[in-house]
């Protein structure tokens, strides 16, 4: 790769692409307009527990909780009859997952709309990453703030009714 700040060339771009294609960091996932997959990256077997030769060909339920589908479907399909969609600007989405083993997680994704030289749009690309643990940690400060106020409010019910003027009489 050249370093001369130009660039990159073609076929640097494409290795780039592979590269990060190929990777096991951040599950890569294309569906066609269907919802079929048919791009499985490594990152996704690792995230989802589901080798590419179980994902490819399967439809998105494979990772979708299934109080989650309905309303996926609904909105995938009107994505793909319209073409728009209000998520397709690098928006960041949060939505539970399922794993192959049945265990659910917290995943945050990014969506990248695929056209093809007509412009009709032929499929979704989603970026995904496991917020699991952030999700739940942040679920457990939410709760502990909560005991915190809960526990501050009693005090100054009972502090406030030991010092008021009726008390003391």
């Amino acid at each position: 790769m050249s370093s001369d700040g130009a660039a990159m060339s073609a076929a640097e771009l494409e290795r780039l692409g592979r590269v990060l294609l190929e990777s096991r960091a951040d599950a890569i996932v294309f569906a066609d307009r269907e919802g079929t997959i048919r791009f499985w990256n490594p990152g996704a077997e690792r995230l989802f527990g589901f080798t590419a030769a179980e994902a490819l060909g399967r439809s998105l339920d494979i990772i979708i909780p299934e109080p989650q589908r309905a309303r996926h479907w609904d909105g995938y399909r009107r994505v793909m009859e319209t073409g728009e969609s209000r998520y397709g600007e690098g928006d960041l989405l949060a939505v539970p997952g399922l794993r192959k083993d049945g265990s659910r997680i917290s995943l945050e994704f990014t969506i990248v709309p695929l056209r093809g030289p007509d412009g009709r749009l032929e499929g979704m690309a989603a970026v995904l990453r496991d917020v699991t643990r952030r999700f739940e940690e942040l679920r457990a400060l939410r709760r502990e703030l909560a005991e915190l106020r809960s526990g501050t409010a009693r005090a100054g019910a009972t502090t406030g009714a030991a010092a008021s003027p009726q008390g003391r009489n």
